[in-house]
Parts: structure tokens; C-alpha cells; sequence
């Protein structure tokens, strides 16, 4: 049997990541031969790899870089199976070294045939799933190019990307905060104006249906009923429909009897709550429609308008599972 030098385990191991033993066996298997080896740990890894092709990666580790002009930006997850792997330290540098590289690339199909040390990002991520014993893989690649771009990663687990139209004073401060929002509310595109009307349509359809069953039951238990929203997106709110709105309220104001040299008073908190309440899209969904979550009397369009002539440009998100 060939005799196995510590150092030569121990260069294996810093090159591979894989286990003393692992590389003892290695090494001895290749007779010594430092690069058969490595194919040997790669070999092993495979099977792995294919073994638990059907396993779920739902844990890991959310990263983001960006390049030092701040005009690119991106975002990868590196997943694993178990939250004990996606909190070890070694696994979660190499996520970093992992986006340090994809910051080079367009998309993720080019970035997995990235070089990584003289294999590739796939390469290495068959060869780490035989050193750690658990199914690794990237399940989310996004890359964002603005003039500006920002960044906020929340525990590990959520990372967001922002991109700003112009390069304005604090930049990186509403950069953070909106990427902070992105990441905290789940915003999926930017505005009310492009969500697509046929997914409003169905979507109105499909919580006013919601609505109505739970009305059936708090009815039942004698509890008070839900309002049932006519509209849920400010593209519904035509002009005509705000002004049947309006025409509505000054009804009700006159059957209350209320004097109508107080109407102006207090009819913009009344189509105020009409439009909150016919919007509840826009505001789970759309940004710039959100409520600012550090001053919530603000909508995220109001909170960007005070960093002066600068819009959102894009934005993404990723997140584990």
C-alpha cells in the first residue's frame, strides 16, 4: 500500500474541502497521484449527488455582491438540505466565493460553467455535495445593472437588489432602505401600472370570493362581517369610478345629515379609505405603492421622491425554498 504523507492529505483537503479520511482513502486509491485523487472525490461526489438528486434543497444561504462602480449587482442562493449545513461557516464562505464569481456573469447558465479553481461552478457543486453529504445546488441566480445599485441581505436567508435611474446624494442610503422593503415585503413588480389587467381581473374575482365564504361563517357566529371590496388595484379606479365613489359619500353624508358646508372636510378621508380599501394589491405586491415600512405614513414612492430627481429602476429578490 502506498504510503500517504499528512501533508499531502492536508492539500487535498484545503483543495477539495472534503475530509481527512476522505482524502487518505483518496490518495491511497490513486496511488498517491494528487490530481487522480481529486477525480476520485469527484467520482464520489457524483454518486451522491445522484443519489440525492430527488431531495429537497429548501435551506442554505442568500448572497449578494457588488462591483465596486456600483452599477452591477447580483444575487444567488446557494441551497442545501438542512438548516445545521446552511449555518456552518465553511459552507456559507463558500456561497460567497460562489457570488463573487457569478458577479462576472449575465445569467446562471453561464455562471455554472464558470471556472472554479480548474472545474466548473457545477463542477464544484457535485464535488461539495460528496464532501458534505447533502444535495447542493443554486436555486436562484439574478443579476441587476443600473446606474446605481444597492443591496440587503436579511439573515442569510432573503437578499434583495435595487437599481436607481441616476447616482444622487445618499444614494446608498435609499438604495438600503428600498432594498431592506424589497426584502421585507415581497414586492413582486413595481407599479399598479404593470400589472397585467387580466391578472387583476381574476385576482379581484378570487378574493371577493374569499371574502364572501368568510362572511358566510362570521355570519353565522355572529361576528362582523369583512368588507367586500368592489376593485383591488388602482388600474380599476377610472375616473368614472372615483366619481361615483365620491357621489356615493356625499349621499351617505346626506343621510347622516351632515351639513353639506362640512362635506370638504371630510370627504378626502373618505375616498382616502375607499381607494386603501380597493387597492390591497398594489399594496402587497407593488412597491412604489407600499407603505414605507420606516415611515409608514409614506408610500415608497413619496419616501424616494425626497432624494430628488432619481426613480427605481429594477428590482429583485431572493429568498430559500
Amino acid at each position: 500500500m502506498v504510503k500517504v504523507s499528512a501533508a499531502d492529505v492536508k492539500k487535498l483537503r484545503e483543495a477539495t474541502g472534503a475530509g481527512m479520511m476522505d482524502c487518505k482513502k483518496a490518495l491511497v486509491e490513486a496511488e498517491g497521484n494528487f490530481d487522480e485523487a481529486i477525480n476520485i472525490l469527484r467520482k464520489k461526489g457524483q454518486k451522491i449527488a445522484a443519489k440525492r438528486a430527488d431531495r429537497e434543497s429548501t435551506e442554505g444561504v442568500a448572497v449578494t455582491r457588488i462591483n465596486d462602480s456600483k452599477t452591477e449587482g447580483v444575487a444567488i442562493v446557494l441551497a442545501c438540505e438542512t438548516d445545521f449545513v446552511g449555518k456552518n461557516e465553511s459552507f456559507v464562505a463558500l456561497g460567497g466565493q460562489f457570488a463573487d464569481i457569478a458577479l462576472n456573469y449575465a445569467d446562471k447558465e453561464s455562471f455554472l460553467a464558470a471556472d472554479f479553481g480548474g472545474m466548473t461552478v457545477a463542477d464544484k457543486l457535485v464535488e461539495q455535495t460528496g464532501v458534505i453529504g447533502e444535495k447542493l445546488e443554486i436555486t436562484a441566480f439574478e443579476k441587476v445593472e443600473a446606474a446605481y445599485v444597492g443591496a440587503y441581505t436579511h439573515i442569510g436567508k432573503i437578499a434583495a437588489l435595487v437599481g436607481l435611474s441616476a447616482v444622487v446624494d445618499n444614494a446608498e442610503t435609499l438604495s438600503k432602505d428600498l432594498a431592506m422593503q424589497i426584502a421585507s415585503m415581497g414586492a413582486t413588480t413595481l407599479s399598479y401600472k404593470d400589472l397585467d389587467p387580466a391578472y387583476v381581473a381574476a385576482e379581484t374575482e378570487a378574493r371577493i370570493a374569499v371574502i364572501e365564504k368568510d362572511n358566510i361563517e362570521l355570519g353565522r357566529l355572529g361576528k362582523t362581517l369583512k368588507n367586500v371590496p368592489q376593485f383591488i388595484s388602482m388600474s380599476q379606479l377610472s375616473d368614472e369610478v372615483l366619481a361615483k365613489a365620491e357621489e356615493d359619500a356625499k349621499a351617505e353624508l346626506k343621510a347622516e345629515g351632515k351639513p353639506e358646508q362640512i362635506w370638504d372636510r371630510i370627504l378626502p378621508g373618505k375616498m382616502e379609505r375607499f381607494i386603501s380599501d380597493n387597492t390591497t394589491l398594489d399594496t402587497e405586491q407593488c412597491l412604489l405603492d407600499q407603505s414605507f415600512i420606516k415611515d409608514e405614513k409614506k408610500t415608497v414612492a413619496q419616501y424616494v421622491k425626497t432624494f430628488g430627481d432619481v426613480e427605481v429602476s429594477t428590482f429583485k429578490r431572493v429568498t430559500l425554498g
